[in-house]
């Protein structure tokens, strides 16, 4: 990146802000102790952005094709190596949560002699006191470089962290989380990491580290997404398209519902686990014996007709010759009764649970094509949409709300901000979707770039509030992506 381009990504106000702040730090420990950056010493410092989830959703994680933009807020990481082997996390504002603002450890505690300890032992680490809980993500990424780059890991550092992304809003902070600290540790190891392999490493991270069943959309969203561009990407397993911008007459807003939202909540986990089990009894229809692939970053089963992507699978064809034959739900012990083998190695089929079959799997193959009319669409009009192609967009979103519900993934909160915007339609106003793991989080509303639009979006937000007593957050606008940003080297 050219020294031009740097210095205009350093001067985004969230930037600006943080690089100000990194030379006030408050001593580390009591008064009179060194500063937590050593004055005149090199500090790197990366940032990467939330996204937001246009189209595509959970159809991520079954090979389909997604529609992701940046949102403004993101989350800055400063760096700086030591020549000892500790290691310190500070995050100051996790502080009002009730948590551990520092973290300090050193890289030997990760080893057990000459070999790193089980990834299960820094999981139970992490999860063994809440209060230090949110540096999971952080500490995997370190893992992961000291796992594959275990020669260039030798010596500590401090790491500091502040965010300005909501939490459990659906808008994924914890791919954020991920990508920025791992690309200024990597940076500061001598490793050199960007687009795809830092969203399939980051991804390994958040399934290992945490147990969450993510797929690799949100972390290629944060990495490779650009400021008012969106970022299509086919997940077979991560494959970006060409970037897209909305046409000039076309807006896109978010309205967090008030409601959390967590990739590890059971909805989503039984969303997904839903969807392979719909795959399972496909895969019996077809007389097909899936293989677990390991060869990647994240194990999955393939097959020879479909390679394992029900994205892969014609809706005319689903509905054809496989939608009457699927059960509109299953409870678990019932199916692990049937298929001893789950064919997802990141769920589990609980016997308590009774699945949404059916819905789960038909939106796995619909939403694909859904999201690839919407993408050939907007491509195609670049410049400005007429109504009908505009309408059009709507009724693909509105069609993609419906597919969460199918799929168990709906909130009383999300579909009231859906009929809101529904009822404005007439003022501009196109149409709107629950986004990312659903079951909560925000919703994503797109609609003309008008004054009209805007001053209907406004009442939405306020009848929101009167009729749901939520309190709710708008994201509007965007910004660079990780590797836009790239990292930055400054001295203190």
């Amino acid at each position: 990146m050219s020294d031009d381009m740097m210095l205009d990504r350093l001067s985004l106000p969230d930037v600006k802000r943080f690089t100000s702040g990194l030379k006030d730090l408050a001593p580390s420990d009591g008064a009179g102790e060194k500063r937590f950056f050593r004055p005149g010493e090199e500090v790197l410092v990366s940032r990467s952005p939330g996204r937001l989830d246009l189209m595509g959703g959970n159809d991520d994680y079954t090979g389909g094709l997604v529609f992701e933009a940046t949102i403004r807020e993101a989350v800055m990481v400063a760096v700086q190596a030591r020549s000892d082997r500790k290691v310190i996390f500070f995050n100051p504002a996790v502080r009002r949560l009730g948590w551990e603002e520092k973290i300090e450890f050193s890289l030997d505690d990760l080893r057990e002699g000459s070999k790193l300890r089980p990834v299960a032992w820094v999981r139970a680490w992490c999860e063994a006191d809440a209060r230090r809980s949110w540096c999971a993500y952080i500490l995997g990424d370190l893992y992961y470089l000291m796992k594959e780059f275990p020669d260039k890991v030798e010596t500590g550092f401090n790491l500091y962290l502040e965010s300005d992304i909501p939490l459990g809003k659906g808008v994924s902070s914890s791919a954020a989380i991920e990508v920025a600290p791992m690309k200024a540790m990597a940076a500061l190891y001598g490793v050199e990491t960007h687009g795809v392999d830092l969203a399939l490493w980051t991804q390994w991270v958040e399934i290992a580290l945490t147990g969450a069943a993510c797929g690799v959309m949100d972390q290629l969203a944060v990495v490779m997404g650009g400021e008012n561009v969106f970022i299509p990407m086919l997940c077979q397993p991560c494959l970006p398209q060409a970037p897209a911008r909305l046409p000039s007459n076309l807006r896109v807003w978010g309205i967090d519902s008030g409601v959390r939202h967590a990739v590890t909540g059971i909805e989503y986990e039984a969303a997904r686990a839903a969807t392979f089990m719909g795959y399972r009894y496909l895969c019996e229809m077809e007389g097909l014996k899936p293989k677990l692939d390991e060869s990647g970053i994240v194990s999955r089963y393939v097959d020879p007709l479909w390679n394992g992507y029900l994205a892969n699978l014609s809706p005319a064809l689903f509905r054809e010759k496989y939608e009457s034959r699927l059960p509109l739900k299953v409870m678990g012990a019932d199916f692990n009764s049937k298929f001893p083998l789950h064919l997802d190695p990141h769920t589990k089929v609980r016997d308590a649970v009774n699945y949404p079959v059916l819905g789960a799997t038909r939106y796995a193959v619909e939403e694909n094509w859904r999201v690839n009319l919407f993408y050939k669409l907007i491509t195609a009009n670049p410049r400005s949409v007429d109504e009908g192609v505009a309408r059009l967009l709507g009724e693909l979103m509105y069609q993609a709300h419906v597919g969460y519900t199918d799929s168990g993934l709906a909130s009383a909160a999300t579909d009231l901000i859906v009929s809101l915007v529904r009822a404005e339609e007439k003022n501009g106003l196109l149409g709107a979707k629950i986004t990312g793991g659903g079951a909560g989080g925000t919703v994503a509303i797109l609609g003309y770039d008008s004054p009209s639009a805007a001053e209907a979006f406004a009442r939405v937000t306020v009848k929101y509030q009167k009729e749901s007593g939520l309190e709710h957050y708008v994201f509007d606008g965007s910004s660079p992506g990780a590797d836009d940003f790239g990292v930055a080297r400054m001295h203190l």
